[in-house]
């Protein structure tokens, strides 16, 4: 029917739910057509989105921010982070270079908190899945989530089985710091400001810019370097397995589809957020200039 296309509802964006996001029109070259056309492109502004009160969003908040927090330590605990001190792996490059894993994570863990540690994100994860089945409107996205905890509860099953897998799961849950300090941004900072224009009392300001900071140092470190690095050893970790079992069709390999799943959402995330500020930053830039025009008469 004509006019159906452009009726269609535009998807929205994962990043909507955690940032200020607003459509901007962008003329593109329409090279088939030879002229030109309108797109509408997302652009994240400074600061997140204003939240009114919402009781069953901010217990949920407040639940996910209490949670992970022994989550995550549990984790940290099954570490031994002296391996990671720069002359501790300088005194062992001998033996890393032998090792499959060349920054030596396998190494590193010690897993003495292990049964801790999966049995209270095992618990984490059931909760917060059966919170959002029986309660949708506590988040934004609930079938995003959804899909999400049901691919990462097939996924604890491997490190459940397979002893030589649980410093995989360390690895990958090392992930949730980040999701905290996302979680965080928003209960700490309701009423949008942006971080670093805000001239509110010392403390406020102060813990609202180190939240910001901390969550993108982590978002880079974590979901765009550690994610990726982890892949080839988690491909190494299914080739062993093969070797062993003496067949690919064994349980780790669906280390390699999942893990690749999460890299590559990790990446479209992180080409909408860095893609839409970028826009918001050249756009800043031009008004500034028109701006300067305006006031030099030009």
């Amino acid at each position: 029917a004509p006019g159906r296309r452009g009726n269609r509802t535009r998807r929205r964006l994962l990043i909507q739910d955690h940032f200020n996001v607003e459509t901007t029109a962008v003329t593109l070259r329409n090279k088939g057509a030879g002229g030109k056309k309108v797109v509408e492109r997302p652009v994240v502004l400074p600061g997140v989105p204003h939240h009114d009160p919402d009781w069953h969003r901010d217990t949920h908040d407040f639940f996910n921010l209490i949670v992970l927090i022994p989550v995550v330590a549990l984790n940290i605990m099954n570490w031994n982070w002296d391996h990671y001190l720069w002359w501790k792996t300088h005194q062992q490059g001998k033996r890393m270079q032998n090792s499959s894993t060349a920054f030596g994570m396998e190494d590193a863990w010690t897993g003495e908190w292990f049964n801790s540690f999966f049995y209270v994100s095992l618990a984490y994860f059931t909760i917060d899945l059966a919170w959002i089945l029986l309660v949708p409107s506590c988040v934004k996205s609930p079938s995003t989530i959804i899909q999400h905890h049901t691919a990462t509860m097939v996924y604890l099953l491997l490190p459940f089985y397979y002893e030589d897998l649980r410093w995989c799961m360390g690895a990958c849950m090392i992930v949730e710091v980040n999701t905290w300090f996302l979680i965080a941004r928003r209960v700490f900072n309701k009423q949008g400001f942006p971080p670093w224009t805000i001239e509110l009392g010392s403390f406020a300001s102060i813990r609202i810019k180190l939240i910001s900071v901390f969550f993108y140092v982590t978002w880079i470190g974590i979901r765009c370097i550690l994610y990726p690095y982890l892949m080839p050893q988690f491909y190494q970790k299914w080739v062993q397995h093969t070797e062993e079992e003496g067949t690919p069709w064994n349980m780790v390999m669906l280390c390699v589809p999942l893990h690749a799943v999460f890299c590559l959402l990790n990446m479209k995330w992180t080409y909408d957020l860095f893609s839409s500020k970028m826009r918001f930053w050249a756009r800043a830039k031009n008004n500034r200039k028109a701006k300067e025009a305006v006031d030099k008469g030009l």
